[in-house]
């Protein structure tokens, strides 16, 4: 299991050493195809849902609905307000994951319910 948009504001501690702040992923070009990566995000397994909306940790007004909520695509996790930073301020993520959204030509893999309990658990562990 690899987090993604692993940054201080998003996880807490106990998930472990995060990658730095968010504000310093942002970057001023979006990558050509962000529009297509920011789908597969929103497109992932969830993990688990949590009602609400989160506030914009980069000070905007935008609220995130359930943005607190964990999706997954059977090696990656991440919260599901992470389509929203990659959109607006289009945050730099691991080329290791971007390849793979390529690769699997930005749809989400199927990913046995067992495996996504397991991960689950997991999550639940580190929150």
């Amino acid at each position: 299991m690899k987090i993604l948009g692993f940054y201080e504001e998003l996880w807490p501690h106990r998930a472990g050493e995060p990658e730095g702040k968010i504000k310093d992923s942002i970057r001023d070009v979006p990558l050509p195809d962000e529009s297509d990566i920011v789908e597969y995000l929103a497109r992932g397994h969830d993990l688990f849902s949590v009602m609400g909306a989160e506030e914009d940790v980069l000070g905007s007004d935008y609220r995130i609905l359930g943005g607190h909520s964990v999706m997954s695509d059977g090696e990656w996790i991440w919260r599901k307000s992470l389509w929203f930073y990659l959109n607006r301020y289009h945050i730099a993520l691991p080329d290791e994951f971007i390849d793979k959204v390529r690769a699997y030509d930005y749809e989400v893999p199927y990913v046995p319910e067992s495996l996504l309990d397991e991960l689950a658990d997991k999550v639940v562990e580190i929150w």
